[in-house]
């Protein structure tokens, strides 16, 4: 059963699942890839260059540990493009919509029991 209780500025989408929920943030995503694909027609090299940072970045991260200076690096790098491309990252929720969210989020939990960690297989 999926619902969308936000329609706006972005539509978010909530969808009951075997371990809990899914929010369908596509509509947020698109506007996402739509402000990349400018600013790559606005500066291309720029943004391939911030972009190429970021994944070498990364790749120290994932080696150094979560707590590197590479981690961090990479966090603020990635922050400062959100901030850029699309008011850091955020997507709001106004108004009556919050709490439809809240509810949908609520109903869908509500279908059935969330198994914990452990009887869902984790150690």
């Amino acid at each position: 059963m999926s619902e969308t209780p936000v329609t706006g500025p972005y539509r978010i989408s909530v969808e009951a699942t075997p371990t809990g929920v899914a929010l369908d943030m596509t509509h947020y995503l698109h506007t996402l890839v739509l402000a990349l694909a400018e600013a790559a027609v606005e500066d291309g090299p720029s943004l391939l260059d911030d972009l190429v940072a970021i994944a070498d970045l990364d790749r120290s991260a994932r080696h150094q540990g979560i707590d590197s200076h590479a981690t961090h690096e990479r966090d603020e790098a990635v922050q400062n493009l959100l901030d850029e491309l699309v008011d850091g990252g955020s997507v709001p929720v106004y108004g009556e919509q919050v709490l439809r969210l809240v509810a949908a989020l609520r109903r869908a939990v509500a279908l059935r029991p969330i198994p914990s960690p452990r009887s869902a297989g984790a150690a």
